[in-house]
């Protein structure tokens, strides 16, 4: 068995390719720069739209069910049909409500913006890449703590807890690769 090193045709980026995040371009007041973006989120296998698909459908199918024992003498049946779907639908809300939840880390220049949705909250921090620390909150697998000029973040609610290490160390490894930045406020200049 023999093995052969053909090189690439594909042009090389710059630094490693990471892992959970990924390069964007985005235009602001000052042109357009490259960054990274990481978005983590639930892992839902249904939008909200096929959840009400899935409702409609499981009424119908009860309200079918519901009206053959109604007019066979069992009115209770009904009933107890009409508490059941209640609380299904009040279920099925909470989730709804919540599938989009997700947190944005975008790395763009020497500032990191997070954003992070839990429901209809949102919650947006930008944090100096300078002061930035990444470090565990309170030991192995738990949230990615930020921390940076009286500013303090936890991230990575949704990474398994496994992962949470490696996504702090693809976030430490993408800002060591910044070239150093000029500290403005202690600047005499």
């Amino acid at each position: 068995m023999s093995s052969t090193f053909v090189p690439s045709h594909w042009p090389q980026a710059a630094g490693p390719t990471p892992v959970f995040g990924r390069r964007v371009l985005a235009a602001g007041p000052a042109g357009s720069g490259a960054g990274i973006e990481w978005l983590l989120k639930r892992n839902c296998s249904i939008t909200p739209q096929q959840l009400g698909a899935v409702y409609a459908s499981l009424c119908a199918v009860s309200a079918l069910i519901a009206g053959f024992f109604f007019w066979q003498g069992a009115p209770f049946v009904a009933a107890f049909a009409g508490i059941e779907l209640a609380a299904v639908g009040a279920a099925m809300l909470v989730f709804a409500h919540h599938a989009g939840d997700r947190e944005t880390l975008t790395l763009m220049g020497r500032l990191l913006r997070v954003e992070s949705r839990n429901g209809n909250r949102i919650e947006r921090t930008e944090l100096a890449v300078d002061w930035l620390t990444v470090e565990p909150a309170a030991g192995q697998g738990s949230l990615v703590q930020l921390r940076g000029r009286g500013h303090r973040v936890q991230v990575g609610r949704f990474l398994r807890p496994e992962l949470r290490g490696a996504f702090a160390q693809e976030l430490r490894q993408m800002l060591r690769q910044l070239p150093a930045g000029h500290d403005t406020e202690n600047d005499p200049n």
